[in-house]
């Protein structure tokens, strides 16, 4: 048995030890210092294969060749980052320490500048997502959350974002093929009045990620590349990942209200793209908004193994360049 299988055995048994550990599949969290609360959920490790297949509907070339992913077990956002949340980032007077009893130095964290214009265009701040920030601000936050925790948060990459999203699906969709039934799940440009929504308004898919297709589109971790799924299968990895060597394109994944139901598929990919910030005129243009995809937000995740602080260190050095 060689290397790929025996992870895959030991990644496909993982699910039994998380019963056994009796790891609760909910958990409900609260950013410290404040009361405003987030959900994630426990998503168990395994395999699938990753794109689609030549046959898919609408199918583009960089969805495949279809090819095996194992990925570990991970903690995901139930919901994508609400504004609430990514305000309490922005506004360092709303940043108060974990607790009375430990130290919290509001000026260590790098901040977003404020924004050109409304990153929210006027579509609902309070009980709405988070959206038009940067994928370098999204990853900000979630080193702001891992050092005010104490627990290590990311986003996900284009792997484990689609594993979460099938839920254990081989379908177009993770309720099956039918597009007519997109309507109950997801907001996209036919039926989204042309604005984002608040959370959870349409159904979730099988695992109880809501808006995982559409509303806004989300963040991965991964440089995007046409050819992405032909390097990662030679890798022969678990939990593959592009790494990012320069600003754009990265990948969103899942499709927003301003797409259409074409882009609202399992194994949809969009790449970033400079013309986000279009209206920027300052020079430089900013790192931590874009003027132009008030349809981008994101979803945290947690590793379900935490790594040692020496792994988070290298991790944020190459992602954020600390």
């Amino acid at each position: 048995m060689n290397t790929k299988h025996q992870l895959l055995l030991l990644v496909m048994l993982l699910p039994v030890v998380l019963r056994s550990q009796a790891s609760p599949k909910i958990q409900a969290d609260t950013i410290p210092g404040t009361e405003v609360g987030f959900q994630m959920t426990l998503i168990s490790g395994g395999s699938f294969l990753m794109g689609s297949p030549e046959t898919e509907p609408n199918r583009r070339p960089d969805e495949g060749p279809q090819f095996e992913v194992v990925v570990d077990s991970f903690w995901i956002g139930t919901y994508e980052v609400s504004y609430q949340e990514y305000n309490i980032f922005r506004d360092k007077s709303l940043d108060l320490p974990p607790s009375d009893t430990v130290e919290w130095n509001v000026d260590a964290f790098a901040r977003p500048s404020p924004p050109y214009e409304d990153p929210t265009f006027g579509m609902g701040k309070d009980g709405f997502p988070a959206v038009s920030m940067t994928q370098f601000a999204a990853l900000q936050y979630c080193k702001w959350l891992s050092q005010k925790t104490e627990e290590f948060y990311r986003l996900p990459t284009e792997a484990e974002w689609e594993y979460a999203c099938r839920a254990g699906t081989t379908s177009t969709y993770y309720f099956g093929e039918d597009p007519e039934q997109l309507e109950a799940h997801a907001w996209h440009y036919e039926n989204s009045d042309e604005v984002y929504h608040k959370p959870g308004e349409k159904q979730s898919n099988p695992w109880g990620l809501y808006d995982m297709l559409g509303n806004i589109s989300e963040w991965t971790l991964d440089q995007y590349q046409e050819d992405a799924y032909q390097q990662l299968d030679s890798l022969e990895e678990v939990n593959p990942w592009i790494k990012p060597t320069k600003l754009h394109p990265r990948t969103v994944r899942g499709g927003s209200w301003d797409n259409d139901p074409e882009d609202q598929r399992c194994a949809c990919r969009i790449e970033s793209s400079k013309k986000w910030k279009e209206r920027d005129p300052q020079i430089p243009k900013s790192f931590w908004w874009n003027t132009d995809s008030p349809f981008v937000g994101f979803r945290l995740v947690k590793p379900y193994t935490q790594p040692t602080p020496e792994v988070q260190a290298a991790f944020w050095g190459r992602v954020l360049g600390d």
